[in-house]
């Protein structure tokens, strides 16, 4: 009997509606795909649904991207979530912050498709090693 892998789940993280459908329409046909509008929604979320990888806006009303990235890595039911940042601004101390925040990983937008996969393939194996 042939084994079936289950898909990886990815939470999306964007206060912009268009940015998680493009996400979502990219990322779909991997992975199982959940969303969050802010950091808060996305802590929630993380805590019932597990998600494999968390893929974060950096920028968000509520709560944004880079506290609720430091919220979910000082959580221990989360804090083996990798996180990735997702930003429309690729300054140097924007990584850094990303980085003392406990993320994984950083993405600019605009992202191509490629850029998506790379970096959470990227992740998820680092996870594994």
């Amino acid at each position: 009997m042939e084994q079936v892998m289950a898909k990886k789940k990815v939470l999306i993280v964007d206060d912009e509606p268009n940015v998680r459908r493009l996400s979502r329409t990219i990322l779909s046909k991997k992975y199982d795909i959940v969303e969050a509008e802010d950091g808060r929604q996305a802590l929630e979320i993380a805590n019932v649904q597990l998600p494999d990888v968390i893929l974060m806006d950096m920028m968000m009303p509520q709560m944004d991207g880079l506290t609720a990235c430091y919220a979910i890595k000082n959580d221990p039911v989360t804090q083996s979530i990798p996180v990735i940042m997702v930003t429309a601004i690729g300054f140097e101390l924007n990584i850094k912050l990303s980085e003392q925040m406990g993320a994984s990983g950083y993405v600019t937008k605009p992202f191509t498709q490629e850029d998506l996969f790379d970096k959470i393939t990227q992740v998820l194996e680092m996870v594994r090693d």
